[in-house]
This record gives structure tokens, sequence and C-alpha cells, in this order.
């Protein structure tokens, strides 16, 4: 027997928990899982991805807001499917369908993607009511696993499960002595890349032909382009872009200005095309990069230090390319996506319980 596994998210734009989604799709153990994804918006733009890979995708076509009746509904759905376990991603899914798993008899399994570091005090308050009807409580990183305890998550029941990436799709290539630095990220403002701006028009003379490329889109950009107009050719903004193992190939260094970070999956698509990093020492990075080893770690907020770190790496070719083979290793031992797919293949094997319908969820 098969065991049904319904994983529900908020939306499926594009985004990094949304390229985990295809990834467990991809990555499934079809003999031991059967795979169904719920969107409580819209369908999106990779939902057809995920529907590629022979998954069915339900949208719910709920509003923003207060959906109280969202719990009754998906504890309906999760009957209809015979669902054995329900895998949540991210807060406001987990509010809905951690009660729902309850009601329908399934096993829930919740995984937080970010630091969550902006609920306020009732937010807080109802994602910990929420996370009583988890089994498991999964943090990406071990530094976001002591930020749910410090917002009352039950230590019995948080796990840290890496993210991990797809090693098949960035082959090792190692810095390109001609290329620029890269970012990819979405351009919020989480992302502070108003400080990494500042750090290249700190760069000067020092690094004359230094060269940043921004691959993203989000509601910062336009403000971005106006700010950094001043700074000419130096820096690139590409938009969204889809091949993004391509752009990598192409770079000389990795850039990730960050004020707060899960564990960044381009962080890790970076490392493994053999890329140095130069990234702000903030949530799980430091549990990826080893300072000076694999890459350089530094202060938030702070353009001065992140331009001397820009500095150092593009001056320095063959420290950087011993870098990018010391990140590649890394990625490899640690953050396949096999290893991430295996460790929650085996919460969702352990006590199982049967799917049952409880009272309320007929």
């Amino acid at each position: 027997m098969t065991i049904n596994v319904v994983h529900v998210t908020q939306g499926l734009d594009v985004g990094g928990q949304e390229k985990l989604l295809v990834e467990f799709a991809r990555h499934a153990d079809r003999s031991l899982f059967t795979l169904h994804f719920v969107s409580l918006s819209t369908h999106g733009p990779m939902a057809a991805e995920l529907e590629a890979t022979g998954w069915p995708v339900t949208a719910l076509q709920s509003g923003q807001g207060i959906r109280p009746e969202l719990v009754l509904r998906l504890a309906r759905l999760f009957v209809q499917l015979r669902t054995h376990v329900v895998h949540t991603h991210d807060e406001r899914p987990n509010i809905y369908a951690g009660p729902a798993a309850w009601l329908a008899g399934a096993k829930s399994i919740h995984t937080r993607h970010s630091q969550a570091s902006k609920l306020t005090r009732r937010q807080r308050w109802i994602v910990r009511v929420a996370a009583e009807f988890n089994d498991v409580f999964a943090c990406i990183s071990a530094d976001s696993a002591m930020v749910a305890r410090r917002h009352g998550i039950s230590r019995r029941r948080l796990r840290v499960v890496p993210n991990g990436i797809d090693l098949s799709r960035f082959s090792f290539c190692g810095p390109n002595p001609r290329g620029p630095a890269v970012l990819v990220a979405r351009l919020a403002p989480e992302k502070d890349v108003g400080t990494l701006l500042d750090a290249v028009a700190l760069l000067g003379s020092r690094c004359p032909d230094f060269q940043l490329v921004i691959a993203g889109d989000g509601p910062c950009r336009a403000a971005l382009e106006a700010r950094a107009a001043t700074l000419g050719q130096r820096v690139r903004f590409l938009g969204v872009v889809h091949e993004v193992p391509s752009l990598l190939s192409q770079a000389r260094l990795f850039v990730l200005s960050s004020i707060t970070e899960g564990l960044s999956l381009t962080l890790l698509e970076a490392m493994a095309t053999g890329l140095p990093v130069v990234a702000t020492n903030v949530g799980g990075n430091p549990e990826v990069i080893s300072d000076g080893k694999t890459g350089i770690l530094v202060p938030p907020r702070n353009s001065a230090l992140l331009a001397d770190a820009l500095a150092w790496c593009w001056t320095r070719p063959e420290t950087c390319a011993r870098m990018g083979r010391e990140a590649r290793r890394r990625v490899e031992e640690q953050f396949d996506i096999r290893h991430m797919i295996a460790a929650y293949e085996h919460l969702y094997t352990l006590d199982q319980p049967r799917p049952s319908c409880r009272a309320g969820a007929s």
C-alpha cells in the first residue's frame, strides 16, 4: 500500500519554496508514496511544473484574510483523498491544514521555510496553537529551529531538515575570471539589495572592472533600478531568469546581502556550480558557508565590509577557484536533494496513522 501525502502551500508563484515542491514531486519514491498538491489560492506558474511530473494539483481559490471555513473544507478534501500525511509549507497553510489533518485522522508535518522574523505577538500565538496539531515541526536550519523555540514551539516536535538541491542540474564550472558577480533573489526588503548597491559604489577604483548582475523580480525592483542608475554599466537587472544554471556558469562569484534568510536555494546552487560566495552572516547562511573556506561572511547592513569582501574575492582568482571547489564538495556532502527527500520520507513513515473521518470532517 502506498502512503498518500498531500502538500499544502499558500500559492504556486515562482519562488524557493515552490521550487522545493517541484523537487518533492520529481524525486518522490513512487513505489511508496502518492502525492497531491493543494494551493490555498490559485494555480500559479509553478502548477504546470508540478502537473508535468504526473501529480495532481488542486487550487482552492481562497482569498487572503481569516478563512475559518478552510479547516472543514480541507478536512473533507483530505478524507476524500484518503490522506495519510498532510505536509504544510509555511505559516498560513498550517493554520488551516494542521487542524484539518487532525480532523481527517492524518499525520501532520509542517515545514517552516523562513525565519518567521516578522510575526507579531498575536501571529506567533496563532502559529503556536496551530503547531499543537503537528506531529513534526520541521525547520530548514538550526538557526530557524532556535527561532521556533523562542516562539514557543515544543522541542519534542522540532526537527531540522536542511534544504537540498538537485546536483544533476548544476555542473561544476568554477568561477569565470571574466564573468560578473551575480545575485539571484526575489527583490524584496529582506534581501537588502540597497546595501549591495551601496557596496558596489564603494568599490570605486579598487575594482574598476567590477560588474554585478541581478536576477529576479519583486516589489523593490523599480526603486532599486532607480538607485542603481548612478552606477551606470556596473549593475544590470535581468528580471526573472529561468535558466539559473546557465547564468551561474558564467559568473565570477555569488553574493547574497539578506538581512534574514532561512536556507537559500540559490546560495546552494551557486556553491554547486563552484562559485565562491559573499553572504551576510544571518539565518542559515553560516550553516552552509565555512567562512574563509567556501566563501566570506559579513555582517548584515554593512556596505563597507561587504565592499571589502567583494574586492577581496574579485582580486584573488586562484583563492576563489579553491573556494569554489570546496563549496561544491560541501553541497555534495550535505545538501543533496536526495538527503532532504529521504529525511522527509522517513518522517512520513514513522508511526503512520490510518486515515479516518472524525467528527466534522464528513
